[in-house]
């Protein structure tokens, strides 16, 4: 606790000298305009003559500062009426220098881009941006001090882009429906503007965006001068239809190989107020989202996938406080499943893991007085299991409950880009399942310059009792301080848990029982020199304790440097040390495992990725001192760009280990370990055509094999450490699994915000307990194996009710 109290000391009354000076922010004009410009890319609408001009670029990367040549200026304009905010852009430059490579929506790809971000309350926390490239592809993303940048959020708004003899141009239109402001007559936006020339890697800002501070939008401009603008009703809707195919040989008497459901459900955005929005899915349709990239695991802990379903992605900054939401515990990997009701002599024959979304709601906003409100409500269906007894009579038993899941956080900004914060996540579960809920308080205060910070959070959980877990009640807190802006900065950081803490339900959650501490010193060099354009390097320790009874876990070092070239190609060097560590995991019985000590080694190569062929890669090397065990990893990736339409990607993965040991089974009670080696091959490739702006097709293709090949077997003695194994054979405890996947989706967007998607998969897995040597054979086995194919059509169209007004007035 000294050194803590000493670090708080020394951050608040540092002198200034180390602290970042804060330079003036620009401002410029917004004109009124009672005649809206046409969004075509031309920018000769009379509307534009004589509307200030913001300009003087200012380069953040790979020169910070360096101002924007006069021959390669970027020129914005604003205007407004009672509807919208109009942006035009001129962007000079050689026509033949504009990177212009058509990609999916809310994708850059290889291409120039130019983006607005309004922060309509002014308050350098919350912002949101509006990108379109010169390929006319648009990009819009939400900003926050939690979440950076939120690529899933998504709005509907015009733009258009030319390519001419100076360079380009792009306009947009951005409705007041978009965007969230407050109800003032006379209003001051935060507003900055960025330009990216890919072909050079040279992004610019309006307003400066130094690296050496931390944050984005509070480095902001200030777009003046915006009167007697009202926000309107934002009602849209966007209903959809789909029908899904499926087709899986069970070859089982009483359920179909074959299968088809036509499906039909509806999206809703409401503008409660100036500030708040209501977003609400009613039975959704997630038969399109991208397959989960599943591996074999052999650690104790789960596996930790991404999140593809949009509403469980967007807009979630508020939610994610905490790091108390894991989205896809709401349907996709539940947390409760009761397999009670299945019998040792029934054979299951259908055991879905996925329960169904029936709704989900979300509201959430920021009052004038910078309070943020979020509230957080989803609904899973039942899950059935269908067994069959030895006599062949089918049955089927409840394994997941109607489930209900909530959160409510408030979040209050403060000056200086602080803020407190309190959520609550509950899941409350129909019948004699347990219940669980989980709260936090956390606080980010940082000083006037922006430059040190002191943050924290105490949680708190309590699971009711049930057959399962016993009622109980836990905690745990995390406490961070240091200097995140400058040259250099460093960051000591404190987590604590008791035993009982628990937020899995509604959370991604390993172990609790801890007491954790870390440093991290980092010095950066953001000015380029003579060979290179930006250098980074950090060390950080990190020692664990358990909290009860106090005993020691593990101590790792970690440094590492990364360095980008002139020529935009990259390299970082990185290592792991972990000293001889007490593993209370390994065993799956809480026995402790005299871990030994370990090395790893990494370097990393990233090119200039504006070129049309481009790869790159990384290698590292893994020592063990037990046994001399020894892995590798071998990762190559390459893309080529065959044109701006057609493009290609290919990832390799090699990973062997040699002489590893783990567990892998139980003798009674006894916990048994194997030395072992295993082999892991990845390989992933991905194609795209586009047609257009609006429309194109995308494939990923990805084969993934790992196996065990145990060699020796040892049990865990009382001290922690290994003996020779004496009691009988384990049974099945070599592994082979292989996964395949398809995924091929067509997406045309006819109309803004509604789009035409179909979408193809197919998944086969294979999880034997013998080995199947060579690549190419068990490449053979799981494609000739059994196969889950589907086929998804679904239309959605989006409705805005301002819309149906106007066309019905007139």
């Amino acid at each position: 606790m000294k050194l803590i109290f000493t670090c708080l000391i020394l951050a608040l009354c540092a002198p200034t000298s180390f602290a970042q000076s804060t330079p003036s922010k620009k401002k410029v004009q917004a004109k009124r305009t009672s005649v809206s410009p046409k969004i075509d890319g031309f920018l000769d609408d009379a509307v534009w003559d004589g509307v200030p001009i913001a300009t003087d670029f200012v380069e953040n990367r790979p020169v910070p500062g360096r101002v924007e040549p006069k021959e390669g200026r970027t020129e914005i304009k604003f205007l407004y009426d009672d509807y919208a905010i109009y942006v035009s852009a001129r962007m000079y430059d050689k026509p033949d220098s504009v990177v212009h490579e058509l990609v999916a929506r809310d994708n850059i790809g290889n291409a120039d881009f130019i983006g607005v971000v309004f922060d309509t309350f002014l308050d350098g926390q919350n912002g949101n941006g509006f990108f379109v490239t010169a390929a006319g592809v648009q990009f819009d993303a939400k900003y926050s001090l939690i979440g950076d940048e939120d690529p899933n959020w998504n709005a509907v708004w015009e733009s258009a882009v030319k390519i001419d003899d100076k360079g380009w141009t792009a306009e947009m239109k951005i409705p007041y429906s978009a965007l969230r402001f407050s109800s003032k007559d006379i209003q001051n936006w935060g507003m900055n503007v960025t330009r990216k020339r890919t072909g050079t890697n040279r992004q610019t800002f309006w307003n400066f965006v130094d690296p050496k501070v931390s944050g984005f939008i509070n480095q902001s401009g200030v777009l003046e001068g915006l009167q007697g603008i009202k926000a309107p009703l934002r009602l849209s809707f966007s209903p959809y239809v789909s029908t899904l195919i499926s087709n899986y040989p069970y070859n089982t008497p009483g359920i179909k190989n074959t299968q088809a459901s036509i499906n039909g459900g509806m999206d809703v955005k409401y503008g409660i107020n100036q500030s708040f929005t209501l977003d609400m899915t009613l039975i959704p349709d997630f038969g399109q989202v991208q397959s989960d990239y599943r591996v074999l695991n052999l650690t104790p802990f789960e596996v930790k996938f991404n999140e593809n379903r949009q509403f469980f992605t967007e807009g979630t900054e508020l939610f994610n406080k905490g790091d108390l939401f894991y989205s896809k515990r709401i349907g996709s990997i539940p947390s409760y499943f009761d397999k009670s009701g299945l019998k040792s002599t029934d054979k299951v024959i259908k055991d879905p893991q996925e329960g169904k979304v029936l709704n989900a709601t979300k509201i959430s906003g920021r009052t004038s007085k910078g309070l943020g409100i979020g509230v957080f409500n989803a609904i899973t269906n039942k899950m059935y299991t269908e067994v069959e007894d030895p006599t062949g009579n089918s049955s089927r038993f409840e394994s997941q409950p109607l489930t209900n899941y909530n959160i409510f956080v408030l979040d209050q900004s403060l000056k200086n880009n602080s803020s407190v914060s309190v959520i609550n996540t509950n899941v409350l579960r129909h019948g004699s399942a347990y219940d669980a809920n989980v709260s936090a308080a956390l606080f980010n205060i940082n000083d006037k310059k922006n430059a040190y910070f002191i943050n924290g959070a105490g949680k708190m959980s309590y699971l009711t009792a049930d057959p399962i877990k016993e009622n109980r009640n836990g905690y745990s807190y995390e406490l961070q301080l240091g200097k995140k802006s400058g040259t250099y900065t460093f960051n000591y950081k404190q987590e604590f848990s008791d035993t009982k803490f628990d937020p899995s339900d509604m959370g991604f959650y390993t172990n609790n029982n801890f007491f954790n501490q870390s440093v991290n010193f980092a010095y950066n060099v953001y000015k380029p020199g003579k060979w290179y354009n930006q250098i980074q390097a950090w060390t950080e320790v990190e020692y664990s304790r358990r909290f009860k009874p106090g005993d020691y876990q593990s101590l790792g070092f970690f440094p590492g440097v990364y360095v980008q070239f002139k020529n935009q190609w990259s390299a970082e060097l990185n290592a792991n040390v972990l000293a001889k560590s007490n593993d209370f995991y390994e065993s799956r019985n809480g026995q402790v495992y005299k871990a030994p000590a370990s090395y790893r080694l990494g370097i990393y190569i990233n090119p200039n990725r504006a070129k049309a062929y481009n790869f790159g890669g990384n290698i590292t090397r893994t020592k063990v001192d037990l046994f001399d065990g020894v892995n590798y990893n071998f990762y190559f990736f390459q893309n080529f760009r065959v044109s701006d339409k057609l493009a290609f990607g290919l990832d390799l993965n090699f990973n062997p280990s040699y002489d590893f040991v783990s567990w892998v089974g139980f003798n009674g009670a006894q916990s048994v370990f194997s030395r072992y080696d295993r082999n892991t091959v990845e390989n992933t490739m991905d194609a795209k055509y586009s047609f257009s702006n609006k429309m194109g097709i995308q494939l990923g293709v990805r084969h993934y094999w790992s196996d065990r090949r145990n060699k020796e077997f040892y049990a865990l003695n009382t001290a922690g450490g290994l003996n020779a194994y004496t009691g009988p054979a384990l049974q099945n405890v070599d592994r082979n699994y292989n996964v395949f996947n398809i995924d091929l989706a067509y997406v045309w967007q006819f109309t803004p915000g509604s789009e035409l998607s179909i979408t193809y998969k197919d998944a086969a897995e294979t999880n034997d307990k013998f080995l199947t040597k060579r690549y190419g054979k068990n490449f053979d086995k799981v494609i000739s194996g059994p196969q889950n194919n589907s086929l998804s059509i679904k239309v959605l169209y989006y409705i805005d009710y301002l819309g149906l007004v106007k066309k019905k007035s007139k």
